[in-house]
């Protein structure tokens, strides 16, 4: 349900856009809202669960999220729903990692592996479904249905995971509350500066102090971050050139998949004139080929290493972007859209299979909780700026007076998203190989995470 809600928004948008009387800016803020409260919270959320209760901030998660899941279905204007949509990723930062923590401790170690399997299988389907089901729900009755799909589940499941799950704590840990709002503060003041740049004037007063405070904050943050005892992200993770690599491809692949989708679900619906169920259906050949291509790509990892996959899944990824931004135009069939969205879905698979281990296996074990959760922060902030970048760009250029316009637009945005992944390839080519005989990528000789640490660290 969590995962589901990145993506099930983005084939409503056209329906929000005509009842709302939304702005473009708006529309991005739908989505940002959500992906960026989910995104900074991530950690945070896992140190409460740790001090407080796993399963009562499970628990919590769970309820702020279903409360504001029927706040977005009853909002009266764009504002309304823009802001439970951010509540709704305070809850869902909440939930996720606490529930695959949660079902460690609740499975035994004999059934663990197929039991994560089964959770990394749901998130991806929630990738896969998202736009089809969003379409589904917004043509059959209407977009607020959306929203309202969550709230049984959650009125359900609160009470059932207080009854059924074990309770659990983890090491102390201190909350880094300045490293949090830094970070928080500076990545809207950024979004916020990028998204409303067009409208109303690169130069002007208002964009100026907000892509500059927003810039200042994200250096107070790093500052902050190398200095205090119990940081929020320690830095030292990306001394690791493994590290440091993995999470720039991870960066730069969401900025150019999340900004792809959120326009070409618009222009399906928009300029083609499909419907919304008709438009999910369409992008299926992008959104679910991961769920074929990871079954085959697995082994292949286990083979080769995660580098050749990551770098040949970005590659396959900036050259199904970039054909799209090339060749697309009012009049394109469907059938001209088929092959560049089979290669960058299959891109897709073959980059999140070994992303994992390829994380896991760039830091010291004691410090892999804590990578894994930066990376899926960092790769959730990538999709905020890639939706706010490419939107910036497709206003800048064109808009949705007319099909030509969108497409006037389209254009420059899908061909800034492909460049963006293919430069996510070349950091990618930066992750150290696997020696023969090993499981795991190891460091290069100056890789001082490679060494034993002491940290403290959520």
């Amino acid at each position: 349900m969590v995962a589901l809600d990145n993506l099930v928004v983005t084939m409503a948008l056209p329906s929000i856009r005509a009842d709302l009387h939304a702005s473009l800016d708006q529309l991005e803020w739908t989505v940002n809202a959500y992906t960026l409260t989910f995104a900074v919270l991530l950690l945070p959320a896992a140190v409460l669960g740790d001090r407080l209760g796993r399963r009562r901030v499970f628990a919590a998660g769970l309820t702020v999220f279903t409360f504001a899941s029927a706040a977005a279905a009853l909002a009266p204007d764009a504002g309304a729903l823009v802001a439970a949509r951010a509540v709704q990723g305070i809850g869902g930062a909440a939930v996720l990692p606490l529930s695959l923590t949660l079902l460690t401790g609740a499975v035994a170690p004999a059934k663990r592996g197929a039991a994560l399997g089964i959770w990394g299988a749901m998130s991806g389907l929630a990738v896969a479904l998202g736009p089809l089901l969003g379409g589904a729900v917004t043509q059959s009755g209407s977009w607020q249905y959306i929203f309202w799909l969550n709230v049984p589940i959650g009125v359900l499941m609160a009470p059932l995971a207080m009854r059924r799950l074990g309770e659990s704590h983890g090491p102390a840990k201190r909350l880094d509350p300045v490293g949090l709002g830094l970070i928080s503060l500076g990545l809207f003041a950024l979004v916020f500066g990028l998204v409303r740049g067009n409208s109303h004037g690169w130069g002007s007063t208002g964009e100026l102090v907000a892509l500059i405070s927003g810039g200042v904050l994200l250096i107070a943050f790093v500052a902050w971050e190398s200095r205090v005892t119990a940081p929020m992200l320690p830095l030292t993770l990306f001394r690791s050139r493994g590290f440091a690599a993995v999470n720039v491809a991870s960066l730069l692949m969401s900025v150019g998949m999340f900004g792809s989708i959120f326009l070409l679900a618009q222009f399906l619906q928009t300029v083609q004139g499909y419907d919304p169920l008709g438009a999910g259906l369409r992008t299926l050949p992008w959104t679910a080929m991961p769920v074929l291509v990871a079954p085959l790509a697995g082994p292949v990892s286990d083979r080769i290493g995660g580098r050749p996959l990551l770098t040949a899944g970005l590659v396959l990824q900036a050259a199904g972007i970039g054909w799209l931004g090339i060749a697309l135009s009012a009049g394109m069939t469907y059938g001209s859209m088929l092959v560049p969205f089979i290669l960058a879905g299959a891109g897709m698979g073959l980059f999140f299979v070994p992303v994992a281990s390829v994380v896991m296996g760039s830091v010291p074990a004691q410090l892999q909780g804590v990578a894994s959760g930066a990376n899926n922060g960092i790769r959730e902030v990538g999709g905020v700026l890639g939706i706010a970048v490419l939107g910036a760009v497709f206003s800048a250029r064109g808009g949705f007076t007319s099909g030509t316009a969108f497409v006037a637009g389209l254009h420059p945005a899908l061909i800034v998203g492909a460049i963006g992944v293919a430069v996510g390839a070349g950091a990618a080519l930066a992750i150290p190989g696997r020696r023969r005989g090993t499981d795991q990528p190891v460091a290069s000789d100056d890789d001082d995470s490679a060494q034993p640490q002491v940290l403290v660290a959520v």
